[in-house]
């Protein structure tokens, strides 16, 4: 009898603990104290709760209701709002639980990703030091959830890394923050100095999310059935993806350094989750935030796709397959995306020789993509370290494409970008947009160009146009072909051209 009380009681207890689970009224993970909801779109909050229990929000002084569903999921919006510094506060009630939001801004959000450039934290940054004492940025909004495995690189995940590879907890979600001394010092970089240009000329608050990963291939941030439904890219996600020939082989060892190991982990038919697994960045950080509006993407990715001929070679209609199921997914189909050139490095100390390739098609992209553009950085790279520490300028570069494309300010987007070159009589002419006050950053003679790839010519300025004089007419024009660049061609702004390789067309 004493057995089957107590047996009775274990099973009480344990329904109890089974509805006070059941019970706990949850917002999605994105939302908390400090954040950003965009402006100018309905905003939508969504989370989970007791099924067939009413959920109420009051917010912007009004009120809406909805009934969870069967899977516990609701899903509430309320009209679009302009931009305000005034802040708000946002309640959710459910069978009597409540939670309560502060400091909320009405503004832009923006979701910066790739991989470690884009990670690249503040306090790592040339100009940290300065910048510290101005970081109180109380219009600028943080949102860093770190990955598992951040900053953990060649060797095999512990238990508690590995209990973390799921989409539920891969990132782990820590909340916004006001821009401050303390806040921004674990930032990527280039989303601060983003953020930081947008709130100075446009006077609205900023969100940042930063879902970026140190040494992800684009794959893993494509969903997975757009690479399944693409065609050339199916291969990529239907096997293994630790022994899959049509992934990067970089990225490959990296995995099994970390997860190889590990027979009892999480997975499926595509083999063990990890950071690079094509598709899991998606399906972790992107898929969540789908219901959640913003403004536009910034993405600084590359390198690991770089270090192969045929991976540097696919790599535009990756891109551009990322940035058409983004847009797709979100329902916004002119979704404003940049994306930053690879910087320069030499070949000495990194497998660099495909960089001049891949700028190249980086910059081939933009002719494809609309409210699109790229910040260039190949001249402020590093010829012995593939992580170039001044990110005030890629930041600030990417802010001229939003400025330009989204805010509508007038601002000069880009350095100079070939349009045409043309043999007139023994000279080939060079046409760029983004040309005015052509010229040289050293204000030494012109350099970087080429007509084989490997071999300088001579080279002026006149009219705005570049100008090479020739002895028979050229195929191809080459500009900054090295991994490490060496051209020196700016405009009025000081921006420098892109990396390119155009064909020589006759008059």
């Amino acid at each position: 009898m004493h057995l089957l009380k107590k047996y009775g009681l274990c099973l009480l207890l344990f329904g109890t603990t089974i509805q006070t689970i059941r019970a706990q009224l949850k917002l999605a993970e994105v939302f908390g104290d400090n954040m950003v909801l965009q402006r100018g779109k309905p905003i939508c909050f969504w989370g989970k709760a007791i099924p067939g229990d009413i959920v109420s929000i009051r917010f912007a002084g009004k009120n809406r209701k909805v009934v969870a569903g069967q899977n516990a999921s609701w899903r509430i919006s309320f009209p679009k709002k302009k931009a305000t510094t005034r802040p708000l506060s946002v309640l959710v009630a459910s069978s009597g639980q409540t939670i309560q939001i502060h400091n909320v801004l009405i503004g832009d959000v923006w979701v910066c990703s790739g991989q470690s450039n884009m990670e690249f934290p503040m306090h790592r940054e040339m100009h940290f030091t300065e910048e510290k004492q101005q970081a109180y940025l109380p219009l600028v909004r943080l949102c860093n959830p770190p990955p598992a495995g951040r900053f953990i690189y060649g060797t095999a995940f512990t238990d508690s890394l590995n209990r973390r590879l799921t989409k539920d907890s891969f990132y782990l979600w820590n909340g916004w923050h006001v821009c401050d001394s303390n806040s921004f010092a674990s930032m990527s970089a280039v989303a601060y100095y983003f953020a930081k240009q947008i709130t100075a000329r446009e006077k609205i608050p900023v969100g940042m999310i930063n879902l970026s990963i140190s040494g992800a291939p684009i794959e893993t941030f494509i969903r997975k059935e757009a690479l399944l439904q693409s065609g050339n890219f199916a291969n990529k996600a239907q096997s293994n993806w630790l022994t899959n020939p049509d992934l990067p082989k970089w990225i490959k060892e990296r995995g099994f350094q970390n997860v190889g190991g590990n027979k009892n982990g999480f997975g499926d038919e595509s083999g063990l989750n990890h950071a690079y697994k094509p598709g899991f960045a998606f399906e972790c950080g992107i898929k969540p935030l789908l219901p959640f509006a913003i403004t536009g993407i910034l993405w600084y990715q590359g390198e690991s796709n770089s270090l192969e001929l045929n991976r540097a070679q696919e790599y535009k209609d990756l891109l551009k397959l990322l940035i058409s199921d983004y847009r797709l997914q979100w329902k916004e189909p002119q979704l404003p995306f940049f994306w930053v050139q690879l910087s320069s490095i030499d070949t000495l100390t990194y497998k660099s020789q495909y960089w001049p390739l891949f700028r190249n098609e980086q910059r081939k992209l933009m002719n494809e993509i609309p409210f699109g553009g790229m910040a260039v950085s190949s001249d402020v790279g590093s010829k012995t370290d593939v992580h170039p520490a001044n990110k005030k300028v890629v930041g600030e570069r990417l802010a001229r494409w939003a400025l330009h494309n989204v805010y509508k300010e007038a601002i000069i987007a880009s350095g100079p970008l070939p349009l045409k070159a043309v043999l007139v009589q023994d000279t080939v002419v060079v046409y760029f947009t983004y040309s005015h006050q052509l010229q040289t950053s050293d204000h030494q003679p012109v350099q970087g160009f080429s007509l084989d790839g490997i071999t300088t010519v001579a080279a002026t300025i006149k009219n705005n146009t570049v100008q090479i004089p020739v002895k028979q007419k050229p195929l191809h024009l080459y500009y900054a072909w090295q991994p490490f660049s060496k051209g020196n061609l700016v405009n009025e702004e000081m921006l420098p051209a892109s990396t390119f390789l155009i064909d020589i067309l006759d008059r």
